[in-house]
């Protein structure tokens, strides 16, 4: 069927690693009719995670989009990984969705990842239905769980159920706005009366829920406070306004394994979560530099957001895209701002797990995906050639862990370029770059689990196994005193030789290392000036401590001596090489290491832990920043040496409730008391 933007829900399922968001999707999709038979996660059969790393840990690392048709509704379900290394792929799918589903485990109640989740959700103004998932499981208090999600996701979450069983068991619910009872047979969820001792608690959350919406209306108040009821639909509509203005999230129970509540869940993404249509405008650029809007109508021109790249064995590279506005149907040409092309349409389907259906045609607020576009990545935008617009792509996290990478195998050294290419477009996280200086080469991501990943997916997918080693630390030298240094390069022996003589000042700077003379009466010829020159820099390139490059040195030339016969270039070259070396040690030279800028995110429980770790390593703090809600900012200058495993590191000292972003921000001295050491560990041969 085709579906227009009133009638489609774009759902993000969030939530701590383990929560059973996973188990959660095969329960929608059997209650939706979608599958015959659920999944498991412990047998590798469910339908979102089908990469074999995810069958492997048995816990999601890549978003899987299953889109579920219910009461003529669609659904689109984006199941989203738990584990907070794999934070792109959150960021990419919260950037386009106004709806989600955030699943706490009864057992566990709200731990670290849901928090992290909440607060993306929060930020991004995303209307969110908490899920308490595994309620049959031993020793589960509704009441404690419910005290725990108000504590630390906030007030506004309100009961719509609550649980009902014998015996002190779960075995069904309450829908406490329509005030039905369901209870699980052993084999399905049947209508059921609400117990006895259940009713005045179930009647106490259905007038909480009443007054909530009648607090939203003054008409609704009146007749509240007057004793009137208000209607089922008044309910409904003034719950929907609430969900979606952010003022009320929605509590619901329920057991994905024995598939309890998962019809009432169905029924309230439908009911109180928003519609593309819901949506506000976009705002873009078009190609003038003009900011205008889109809003997410079939008659808008076509425009979309590239929010997940994957690579086929068989299919190639699979753009999945949101349409924002317009319809794109098969046969259509499409133009991409960020490749300046502009391509036809040859294939386009939705996706169901890894099961692709062709389509002939996406409306407004749809999800898709399209193959066989030219160099389409993740955060581009897809236009009309007519209407040409650009979204404001993703910023996502930089990578924070690396190593160095090698393959076993030297067979595969020309095949691996292009499987990290490959591993890059579909993963914007994913950092590569080789080392000149230690010719490593390097591979980064968001954490210890990211990069095991990805070194599990080339082994797996592309058959390239690699061996593993730790980046070396890329030093430098440099002056603190200014020295003169003589240079001879003399050689004689019949015929033409070589003769050049330099006299050359050496000198710190805080610039760029540069060369200048400051000859008189032609000691020296002009035409030899570019060979000093090139001799000095040619010096720079491994300094007299450790061999590393030296920086931030000032060269003059003072005088010299020429043969009207012997003299050349060469000589000339190689007498600057040894006028460098000649004052080098007596300019006070010094190592010096690179300096990282880390900006860490860390709730304000742990700031004095975070900042008394960043003294033990050198750390140096820039600033610090309250970012509401309990979190705080901390710049800090850092050196590399000193952060290799700071992402483990990072989350044992918060407890997984901290992360950061790093960049490379300058060279400084490495302390008197450091340097010897550095110098034997780091002596380049």
């Amino acid at each position: 069927m085709t579906y227009t933007s009133e009638n489609i829900r774009n759902i993000a399922i969030l939530g701590h690693q383990g929560c059973g968001k996973t188990s959660l999707v095969e329960a929608l999709a059997l209650a939706a009719g979608a599958i015959k038979e659920k999944g498991s996660v412990e047998k590798k059969t469910t339908i979102s995670d089908y990469l074999a790393e995810e069958q492997t840990r048995q816990s999601s690392v890549s978003a899987s989009i299953i889109p579920l048709e219910y009461h003529n509704h669609k659904v689109n379900l984006i199941d989203l990984p738990g584990n907070d290394d794999f934070v792109g792929e959150i960021l990419s799918v919260t950037r386009l969705i106004k709806g989600a589903i955030l699943v706490v485990d009864a057992a566990s109640k709200v731990e670290v990842g849901t928090i992290k989740h909440w607060n993306i959700l929060r930020k991004k103004n995303i209307p969110t239905i908490i899920y308490i998932n595994k309620m049959d499981k031993e020793n589960v208090n509704f009441e404690d769980i419910m005290q725990d999600i108000r504590t630390k996701l906030g007030k506004n979450a309100i009961s719509f159920c609550y649980p009902i069983g014998h015996n002190q068991g779960f075995d069904g619910f309450v829908n406490v706005v329509d005030m039905k009872a369901r209870r699980y047979n052993g084999k399905e969820c049947v209508d059921d009366e609400i117990h006895p001792d259940k009713r005045a608690k179930v009647f106490e959350l259905h007038n909480t829920i009443c007054e909530a919406v009648a607090s939203t209306n003054e008409e609704l108040l009146e007749k509240f406070f007057d004793g009137g009821e208000l209607t089922r639909e008044e309910i409904h509509e003034g719950l929907r306004e609430g969900v979606l203005a952010g003022d009320l999230y929605p509590v619901i129970v329920g057991s994905a394994l024995n598939n309890i509540s998962v019809h009432t869940a169905l029924d309230m993404l439908i009911d109180y979560l928003p519609s593309p249509a819901d949506l506000k405008p976009y705002q873009v650029t078009t190609d003038k530099g003009e900011t205008v809007e889109r809003k997410t109508l079939d008659t808008e021109p076509f425009s979309a957001y590239v929010f997940k790249t994957t690579v086929d064995p068989y299919a190639g590279i699979i753009n999945i895209l949101k349409v924002n506005s317009g319809i794109l149907k098969l046969g259509d040409e499409v133009y991409c701002p960020q490749t300046g092309k502009t391509e036809k349409v040859s294939a386009l389907f939705t996706l169901f797990g890894k099961t692709q259906t062709s389509i002939q045609e996406a409306h407004a607020g749809d999800i898709c995906a399209i193959t066989k576009l030219t160099g389409i990545r993740s955060s581009y935008t897809l236009c009309s050639p007519k209407s040409i617009v650009t979204y404001k792509p993703v910023k996502y996290p930089t990578a924070v862990i690396f190593k160095a990478i090698s393959p076993k195998n030297k067979a595969d050294e020309d095949k691996l370029s292009q499987v990290l290419q490959k591993m890059m477009t579909e993963d914007p996280t994913i950092e590569v770059k080789r080392n000149s200086e230690t010719k490593q080469l390097l591979l980064g991501g968001a954490g210890n689990s990211h990069l095991q990943y990805i070194l599990d997916k080339m082994k797996n997918t592309y058959k390239v196994d690699l061996l593993t080693e730790e980046p070396k630390i890329i030093y430098r030298e440099s002056i603190k005193g200014s020295a003169t240094g003589d240079g001879r390069y003399i050689k004689q022996s019949g015929g033409a030789g070589f003769y050049g003589v330099v006299q050359m000042k050496f000198e710190p700077t805080t610039e760029e290392s540069s060369f200048h003379e400051e000859i008189f009466g032609g000691a020296v010829p002009k035409n030899y000036f570019p060979a000093v020159e090139k001799g000095f820099f040619e010096a720079l390139q491994q300094g007299l401590l450790a061999g590393f490059p030296v920086i931030g040195v000032k060269a003059t030339l003072l005088d010299g001596k020429y043969h009207p016969v012997d003299s050349n270039e060469m000589a000339f070259k190689m007498a600057a090489i040894l006028a460098f070396k000649d004052a080098y040690l007596k300019c006070n030279p010094v190592i010096l290491e690179p300096i990282c800028k880390i900006i860490i995110n860390v709730s304000s429980d742990y700031i004095g832990d975070v900042l008394s770790d960043l003294n033990t390593k050198r750390g140096k703090i820039q600033n610090m920043n309250d970012l509401g809600n309990g979190d705080q900012e901390i710049v800090a200058l850092v050196p590399e040496a000193e952060i290799g495993n700071y992402a483990t590191e990072l989350k044992a000292i918060t407890q997984s409730r901290g992360f950061f972003n790093r960049e490379f921000y300058d060279y400084e001295e490495v302390p008197q008391y450091l340097k010897d050491k550095v110098i034997a560990e780091n002596k380049l041969n």
